[in-house]
């Protein structure tokens, strides 16, 4: 298959995306592999993917003309896909006759006989170890490890994580490109007051004024100081708003303690996960959108929240200011400077104006077409570096 990118095989190798650790609930890893997927469709680019059985028609329906292979039922159980990865994947690459594969996360085979691009999204498991599952932490690390020194390519998804990359890991920076991540301006829009008005009514709140978070309950997404900070923030204002706490998973021990601290008269909602549909009129809805996150390796969820047209709310960590710049505020991580940085925005309708304008307006600068050329120079990087190799 040909298309825009060109026709000249040197420049258009043809890629097999592994998208099997995509998890059913998708999640960041989903919106990466999908709005990836799509753009490079629509570019033209010479395609497989490996998937799951259960997406088999989802991955064919995102790229018609890709050559989609689903493999054994047993991939929906991590061990069997790490163990699948190992031997079936590279089975798949030759079945297809791919020239790259790339590996959307951290794991690679050990003998992939053709060019490999790996994905290394964040390495805050080496620098911020105490903020992740300890039950994954030592196999993940040494995981990256061994994909940092094997890959042909690594794509980072900010400068930040590729300079992590390089100090942390010793990896060769001459064999990182950064590749930003992007937004689907359909999905991610401003609301309608329908919009909104719904997902008021679903949370239960029916217009009344509430702070958004939306991601894992995990250490080092900080929720317990966003919840000690918007406690001390409405402590002497007049209407106090919500707290809307969505998402599911995590596993962060604080987050009970800091919601048993929360004074009688505050309200906290936990509505879960939010369907897609929703999440437009989530964050365009919402007075502020705070995600004072301790590490990242992009900060999905704030671009997202820009494109809504939501004041947002995180920190200078890490890539952070990569994609806010100067459309969103920014704290410390600590309760008191979130404190400080919420109450100043609750209660200044303009400066929210401020930012949602400017918000929505730098999210454009994100694409996933862009990503998806970026990602393109890396599979033809890989492919030519490799053959140089031999």
């Amino acid at each position: 298959m040909t298309g825009s990118v060109g026709t000249d095989r040197r420049r258009t190798p043809r890629v097999l995306i592994d998208a099997t650790a995509v998890p059913a609930d998708r999640g960041g890893l989903g919106r990466y592999v999908e709005g990836l997927l799509g753009a490079l469709h629509a570019l033209g680019a010479d395609l497989a993917v490996a998937c799951q059985r259960a997406d088999e028609q989802h991955f064919a329906k995102l790229a018609p003309g890709a050559r989609v292979v689903p493999g054994p039922a047993a991939l929906a159980h991590r061990a069997s896909r790490l163990a699948w990865e190992q031997t079936g994947l590279p089975q798949v690459a030759e079945r297809v006759a791919a020239d790259v594969i790339h590996l959307p996360t951290y794991t690679i085979p050990t003998r992939p006989g053709r060019p490999t691009v790996v994905t290394i999204h964040d390495v805050t498991l080496f620098t911020e170890p105490e903020r992740h599952d300890p039950l994954r932490t030592t196999y993940v690390k040494s995981a990256t490890r061994t994909a940092a020194r094997r890959a042909t390519r690594l794509i980072a998804p900010s400068r930040a994580t590729r300079d992590e990359l390089v100090r942390v890991l010793g990896a060769d920076p001459s064999h990182i490109d950064v590749a930003y991540h992007g937004v689907d301006h359909e999905v991610f829009h401003r609301p309608s007051e329908d919009e909104v008005k719904s997902v008021s009514d679903r949370l239960g709140l029916h217009g009344y004024p509430y702070v958004a978070y939306l991601g894992a309950l995990e250490p080092r997404k900080n929720v317990p100081n966003l919840i000690r900070g918007w406690a001390r923030a409405c402590e002497h204002l007049p209407e106090p708003p919500a707290l809307v706490l969505a998402g599911g998973g995590g596993w962060d021990d604080e987050v009970d303690a800091a919601l048993a601290t929360v004074p009688l008269g505050l309200r906290v909602v936990r509505p879960g996960y939010l369907p897609w549909a929703a999440l437009p009129g989530f964050f365009g809805g919402a007075l502020v959108v705070a995600l004072p996150s301790r590490c990242e390796g992009f900060g999905l969820p704030v671009l997202e929240a820009m494109a809504c047209g939501a004041p947002v709310l995180t920190t200078r960590r890490g890539p952070l200011p990569e994609v806010g710049g100067d459309a969103v505020a920014y704290t410390e991580p600590d309760p008191a400077g979130i404190a400080a940085a919420l109450e100043s925005l609750v209660v200044d309708p303009d400066r929210r104006r401020e930012l949602a304008t400017a918000a929505v307006t730098r999210s454009r600068e994100f694409s996933w077409e862009e990503s998806a050329r970026a990602h393109l120079r890396s599979y033809e990087r890989a492919v030519s570096q490799y053959a140089a190799s031999r």
